[in-house]
């Protein structure tokens, strides 16, 4: 285990090497153009330059962290993201919000960057607007969804948004066990949205994305989405399928028995 200045020495010898590195390349520009580089090749020296960049900042000014940190020269979109889980304190990936309603999944942000999920609930809300032509009648949200703003917004169009209420709770038991009774349904509305992600990382290896452009990682989780809603209808279909299936097969029998019947009738005639 190093210590915090044996670290720094460490780290110095790493970016002086780096820094060497670099201006030799510097010095082969005056012969040859980086054009006639491989375009990969080209991107990666140019990657390799901006984490320099950032790691001699961070080394100068003892700090620890810098904005739009890259940690892979392969995938330069990908940002370390703390999570504070007991298995991966930090993760490294998309970050994505999903809307659900009655059991379809709408893709709203698809986003590398390490933002705060609570600023986008209005967005999301916009977007429901957008697709049905009219805001929801309730939002069931996570607790970091539920700051003033939010609450702002749905008190303001009339959505109920899910959660315990602001202030005291009431003195009326019986209205006190109604609001608990309220919060439990919200939660297993809510919970819909875990199970997407856990239906979409099992069975459609949402968490098995091995793409390195950062358009094609985007393509790509918003296709998984999009093959679970379709599974979804197709399932449905086939559910009704089958129900019109045994409503026509009882049909036809009933017709071939009403024929049965007419022929037998002609025949007691005659």
């Amino acid at each position: 285990m190093f210590s915090k200045k044996k670290r720094r020495e460490v780290i110095n010898r790493q970016l002086h090497c780096v820094r060497r590195n670099l201006a030799s390349i510097d010095e082969l520009k005056k012969y040859a153009d980086l054009t006639l580089l491989k375009p990969s090749l080209y991107r990666e020296l140019l990657v390799i330059g901006t984490l320099y960049q950032q790691q001699q900042y961070m080394y100068d000014n003892k700090v620890t962290s810098v904005d739009d940190r890259i940690v892979s020269i392969h995938q330069p979109h990908i940002r370390p993201i703390v999570r504070g889980k007991a298995g991966a304190h930090t993760e490294f990936g998309a970050k994505i919000s999903i809307s659900v309603v009655d059991g379809w999944t709408f893709t709203d942000t698809i986003s590398f960057d390490s933002y705060n999920e609570g600023t986008e609930l209005i967005s999301q809300i916009e977007k429901y607007k957008e697709r049905f032509g009219y805001y929801p009648e309730s939002t069931h949200a996570d607790k970091i969804y539920r700051n003033k703003e939010n609450r702002a917004h749905c008190k303001k169009h009339g959505i109920r948004i899910s959660g315990p209420s602001l202030g005291r709770p009431p003195k009326d038991e019986k209205l006190r066990k109604e609001q608990k009774d309220i919060q439990r349904q919200d939660e297993a509305i809510r919970n819909q949205v875990e199970g997407c992600f856990g239906v979409a990382k099992r069975r459609y290896k949402l968490d098995r994305i091995f793409t390195k452009i950062k358009a094609s990682s985007e393509t790509l989780i918003a296709l998984i989405f999009m093959v679970m809603n379709l599974d979804k209808a197709l399932a449905f279909l086939s559910l009704f399928g089958q129900y019109y299936k045994q409503l026509l097969e009882h049909f036809l029998n009933f017709i071939s028995l009403i024929s049965q019947g007419e022929h037998l009738k002609r025949r007691v005639i005659q």
